[in-house]
């Protein structure tokens, strides 16, 4: 079937409006039909087309163009029913009869399926016009029709299947058209338009139309539609008119001599148009139009439009205006073109002589056609969306794939990245396909973060092997982001390790590339090859590296590398590793750099306390930490004290070499250096009160005796330890001493209260003494209870037996040691238990 070329106007529809309507020419058997013949008036039902020709000729078709045969033996494929052109084709509502008028006065009632009812009326008069009852196929309808001449004609059968003829109306002029709904006729003559009641026989008015001293109406042909239930629809000339039957009020019958209904004209329009014919589209009107004004550079016919409008408000507001590319156009008038529908279908058949072209709503397929056609893509998917995604010929797949084309084609390669991720989702083989796509246009990366990176649903490893090498070549940056985030099993590590080595030889060698080398030497298990690629970065993550692949046992020969690169680090990871780098090993690497070998051994030191290294630490703290020296020799005791001391007096470290001759016992030189290096009576006194000596207190107040300051805080701190007399017998004549009223009161006063102190803990031990020994005293004189728990401490048998002639004296110590008296050594009671007296002795 040919597409008919689909013009829109532009000064009423934009050109990004969607359209309502789409067009098809009908062909097949029809198009033959045209070559010989002309089509003079149509009759569309549900069931068929009826065609009526300039040449008298009936042709029933199907919807598609297809002939169908008119005859009830199905060999007659058309009905000469006429001598010249068919005026009007009628045909009930079941599809049954077929009724048809012609200038040569005959009137024709033709019954596709029977022969009974049907007529052939031979008038002597021209006839525009015919109708067949709506019910014509249901006996004891009356199996009336209308005809239409210079009279309305009402034929029924009566008595004995006679034709009654009865004339509802003389008209001015002829009938043009008749159109039959329900129980209501509508017929239009030169007057205007009348509503019949047929069961009331009477008319229930007279719409008159306007005239115009330009034209006359009887040169355009009426057009009458039932487009509802009682709803009439007349488009005469330019104007159209919308009426409704309407019941009067019990209260307006009671009251006046009127008919039961009356036609009440509720909507009145002018178009720019001569009208062809008109219908309902839904909630809008469909009009088919000729152009008022001819073609201004030919002087001919313009093409006829096809207008949808709404109306419903008063106002005739068009929506869209289609220009139809019909064949001779130029040679027709307004009366030459005809337009029936399928109201249920909405679909309208626009008729000339020589073409008819079939216009039908745009369904998805359509809307989503037009809509890719004109580059709105998103709106298609939304069509389809609503749909479920999906329809006979489209679908988000199919569009949307146009749509990636597209979006490429003008270089947005980001919005198309994003689109490819919404239509291709689980589906591998078209991921694949459009991925394709991005690697024609070197556009791999805007690609690259929707790929799929699920196991479940990854794709060839060749694809993302393709990305990894546009970024190789283009974003050293980004190449190693997808090393790092990607899953090492989406693609084949050795590939990409090898592109790297060959990018890495042509050229200039970056740190980035080796750092994403690493990485992939790491997934590939190669921890060698990746630690020694971070060693030549400098890069941090080699640490991780060597604790998280436990791989200590490569890093024997490297030690003095970490430390460099981290000295912190390298350390901690070493002393974490101990049990698997030994000591000695990091000894042996470091032993060429003692502030390494410091920092490890301090570090080591601190987690192992068998002070194995504790000797050369000294040495290491006096070199490179001076002030941990003193703490870490007094909190050690496994160091060498002499080659300790030794260290200290090479560097003259006073403090440390104090305590650690304090600590061999010579205390005498160790006060002499804090009296004569570090100058310090405050920490001589302490020395002396620490240690208690009262050969280090002679010293002390030997050496300081001619400085009258040292006297001073000597006295007042001397009277706790020792006998002030010492002091105050060796301060020479003459000395000026300051404060010496005050020292002398405190060193009296701290030494009387060092004699009280003394005489009240004297008679404290000596009153709890006695107490004590009263106590003792008491308990021993208490009585002991013997149970047969107690045993004879030589013999081992209880001390108490039931039986008493095998009984004996017993003896009870104090000690609650318990014996019978013939197991004691000679039977001889002692005053001393013999099993306490052995253990003391």
């Amino acid at each position: 079937m040919a597409m008919a070329v689909n013009e829109t106007n532009s000064d009423s529809l934009s050109p990004n409006e969607e359209p309502k309507l789409k067009y098809d020419r009908m062909g097949n058997d029809v198009q033959n039909i045209l070559l010989k013949d002309a089509v003079s008036c149509i009759c569309v039902h549900t069931k068929f087309i009826c065609l009526g020709t300039q040449w008298g000729v009936i042709h029933l078709l199907d919807h598609e163009g297809n002939t169908v045969p008119i005859s009830q033996d199905n060999n007659q494929k058309d009905l000469q029913a006429h001598a010249i052109a068919v005026n009007k084709i009628s045909v009930d509502l079941n599809g049954d009869y077929i009724a048809s008028c012609s200038d040569d006065g005959k009137v024709l009632v033709y019954g596709l399926y029977t022969d009974d009812n049907a007529h052939n009326l031979t008038l002597g008069r021209v006839v525009k016009s015919v109708a067949l009852d709506p019910f014509y196929f249901k006996s004891g309808s009356g199996r009336r029709f209308l005809t239409g001449d210079n009279k309305l004609m009402l034929y029924e059968k009566t008595f004995l299947n006679r034709l009654r003829s009865t004339v509802l109306c003389e008209c001015e002029g002829y009938v043009q058209a008749i159109s039959w709904h329900e129980r209501f006729v509508a017929w239009a003559s030169e007057v205007g338009v009348r509503v019949y009641d047929l069961v009331a026989r009477c008319s229930l008015g007279l719409i008159q139309w306007e005239k115009s001293p330009n034209r006359s109406i009887e040169d355009f042909r009426c057009n009458l539609l039932w487009s509802a239930h009682k709803t009439l629809m007349i488009g005469w000339v330019d104007t159209i008119r919308i009426c409704v039957i309407r019941k009067r009020s019990h209260i307006e019958l009671q009251t006046r001599d009127v008919t039961e209904f009356l036609v009440d004209p509720i909507y009145t329009f002018q178009t720019d148009y001569f009208i062809s014919g008109l219908g309902p589209l839904d909630d809008q009107l469909v009009l088919l139009g000729v152009p008022k004004e001819c073609n201004a550079e030919t002087g001919k016919a313009q093409r006829p439009v096809l207008l949808v409008a709404d109306y419903k408000d008063c106002e005739f507001c068009e929506v869209s205006t289609d220009t139809l590319n019909i064949r001779g156009y130029e040679e027709y008038s307004c009366n030459d073109y005809y337009l029936d529908m399928l109201i249920e279908e909405n679909r309208f058949f626009i008729v000339s002589p020589k073409d008819i072209v079939v216009a039908s709503p745009y369904d998805i397929d359509d809307r989503v056609n037009w809509l890719a056609e004109e580059g709105k893509f998103e709106k298609a998917m939304s069509v389809l969306e609503e749909v479920g995604g999906k329809t006979s010929k489209h679908s988000m797949v199919t569009v949307g794939v146009q749509y990636l084309d597209h979006l490429i084609s003008e270089h947005l390669y980001e919005e198309a990245a994003i689109l490819c991720a919404r239509i291709c989702k689980n589906d591998k083989v078209l991921w694949e396909n459009q991925i394709l796509k991005f690697v024609d246009v070197q556009q791999l990366r805007s690609i690259s973060a929707y790929v799929p990176k699920n196991l479940e649903q990854r794709l060839s490893p060749q694809i993302y092997e393709l990305i990894f090498c546009e970024y190789l070549k283009v974003d050293p940056v980004g190449f190693l982001k997808l090393v790092q985030e990607w899953n090492p099993a989406l693609y084949r590590t050795a590939v990409i390790v090898d592109k790297v080595l060959g990018h890495l030889m042509t050229t200039k060698v970056e740190n980035i590339y080796l750092e994403a080398l690493a990485l992939l030497y790491c997934y590939q298990k190669r921890f060698d090859k990746a630690l020694t690629t971070y060693l030549k970065l400098q890069h941090n993550d080699v640490f991780k590296l060597i604790t998280d692949h436990d791989m200590y046992y490569v890093i024997y020969d490297r030690i003095l590398d970490l430390i460099t690169l981290d000295c912190d680090k390298a350390i901690s990871i070493l002393v974490q590793g101990r049990a698997k780098v030994p000591v000695e090993v990091v000894e042996k690497q470091l032993e060429n750099n003692d502030e390494y070998l410091f920092k490890y051994l301090d570090a080591y030191s601190k987690v192992e306390p068998n002070g194995r290294y504790h000797g050369k630490l000294v040495r290491l703290y006096a070199k490179y930490a001076r002030k941990k020296l003193l703490l870490f020799l007094k909190c050690s005791d496994n160091y060498p004290i002499q080659e300790a001391l030794d260290v200290c007096q090479s560097n003259e470290f006073y403090p440390e070499m104090v305590f650690l001759l304090g600590r061999i016992g010579n205390t005498r030189e160790a006060l002499q250096i804090i009296i004569e290096k570090l100058q310090d009576i405050n920490q001589a006194i302490y020395f002396c009160q620490e240690h208690n000596d009262r050969e280090l207190w002679t010293d002390l107040i030997k050496h300081t005796i001619d400085k009258p300051e040292c006297v001073t805080l000597l006295l007042k701190r001397i009277g706790n330890y020792v006998d002030p007399r010492m002091l105050i017998q060796n301060i020479q004549s003459g000395c000026e001493i300051k404060d010496l009223k005050e020292s002398l009161a405190k060193m009296m006063c701290d030494y009387h209260l060092q004699m009280s102190v003394q005489e009240a803990c004297k008679v404290i031990t000596l009153r709890n003494y006695f107490d004590l020994h009263e106590k003792l005293i008491v308990n021993q004189q208490r009585g002991i209870s013997v149970t047969d728990e107690f045993l004879c401490s030589v013999c081992q048998g209880r001390i108490i037996i039931r039986d008493l002639s095998d009984a004996s004296d017993l003896v009870v110590y104090n000690c609650r040691h318990s014996f019978h008296i013939e197991c004691l050594p000679d039977g001889v009671k002692h005053n001393n238990c013999s099993v306490c007296s052995a253990v003391k002795m």
